[in-house]
């Protein structure tokens, strides 16, 4: 292999796919020995691969079909870019859905990507991981808060370790479809919706862990979306949504002021993509209601989430091949 080329033992390019239950993602970069990452392609479309999993416990026909013309996209895309290796990864829907590992393998057959439905406590330790790449050991007790379309991860850990972890059942599609029955919702659902999330997290969470947590990071399409939305990011700018501090307060002012929105209006909102108008009242309540129960008047808000974490260890794998003489490998398709 060349020496500095992407299929090298020094640079290793991947590709990740998110197949989350709102939104399915791709992140193409090269990742250096020394854990430096390279984006060179970040897409994400709403697909909704949730939609009505939580009632139905079964993935609609009409939502695999949106993945898997996204993903035809995502292919050609990482064939242009000529990645090392890749592979694709289902959450909360692919979980709670009994068709959910038939899905991965259709998709493994039809896009030529190595899909999986993974467990929480491992989607728990890829977005910390992710999440606190690029920071220096500060010896802080810190929570990253992952708010998807059918969970929220709570991952505490302390300089870059993982000391508590678990994957709760809530999240912006999950919540929607439970609880937002109007447009815009009504107090009442909104009060039903934030009196959930606080007894999920506050039961998931024991309370010594929660009081023992100093510092919080935020990720996830909720998060970003609520520090572009308050600064009005048109367009979207990630350099300035990276590392940006969402206060608790601020927080519950915007969720005020979005949930009296009907949907069409928050189609128009300044820093909202159009398509998570739908579900950004769920997540601004579980964002905010996530932060209560650990006691945090502000997080950090970060764009490196599972999707870095998986780059990193799909690269050390790759490079762990290299060095026992099977190669690097090639792309999983």
């Amino acid at each position: 292999m060349a020496e500095h080329g992407p299929h090298s033992a020094a640079v290793v390019r991947v590709a990740v796919v998110d197949l989350g239950t709102n939104s399915t993602r791709l992140l193409v970069a090269d990742v250096a020995p020394d854990g430096a990452v390279t984006e060179l392609e970040r897409r994400s479309r709403v697909t909704r691969l949730g939609d009505r999993v939580d009632a139905t416990g079964r993935l609609d026909e009409a939502a695999m079909q949106r993945v898997l013309a996204v993903l035809a996209d995502y292919r050609a895309c990482m064939d242009e870019h000529g990645v090392a290796v890749a592979a694709g990864y289902l959450t909360s829907a692919g979980r709670d859905a009994a068709d959910g590992r038939q899905f991965a393998a259709r998709i493994r057959e039809r896009c030529g990507l190595d899909a999986h439905v993974i467990d929480g406590d491992t989607e728990a330790q890829l977005t910390y991981a992710g999440a606190t790449s690029e920071r220096d050991d500060d010896g802080l007790c810190r929570l990253v808060i992952d708010v998807g379309g059918g969970s929220t991860e709570l991952v505490v850990g302390l300089d870059g370790d993982v000391d508590f972890h678990v994957s709760t059942q809530a999240g912006v599609v999950r919540q929607t479809e439970r609880h937002l029955h109007t447009d815009p919702a009504t107090a009442q659902e909104l009060a039903a919706l934030r009196s959930e999330a606080a007894e999920t997290f506050t039961t998931a969470v024991p309370r010594d862990v929660r009081d023992r947590v100093q510092a919080g990071v935020a990720v996830a399409g909720t998060a970003t979306s609520s520090a572009a939305i308050l600064q009005r990011l048109e367009p979207y700018d990630s350099a300035r949504v990276h590392g940006f501090v969402l206060r608790r307060d601020a927080v519950e002012q915007l969720l005020g002021r979005v949930g009296a929105m009907t949907e069409a209006q928050r189609r128009r909102l300044p820093g909202l993509h159009p398509d998570r108008a739908g579900v950004i009242v769920a997540g601004l309540a579980l964002q905010l209601e996530a932060m209560r129960a650990f006691g945090l008047d502000a997080v950090e808000v970060s764009e490196h989430d599972l999707m870095r974490g998986a780059a990193l260890e799909l690269a050390d794998a790759a490079r762990r091949r290299h060095d026992s003489g099977d190669g690097a490998g090639t792309d999983a398709g």
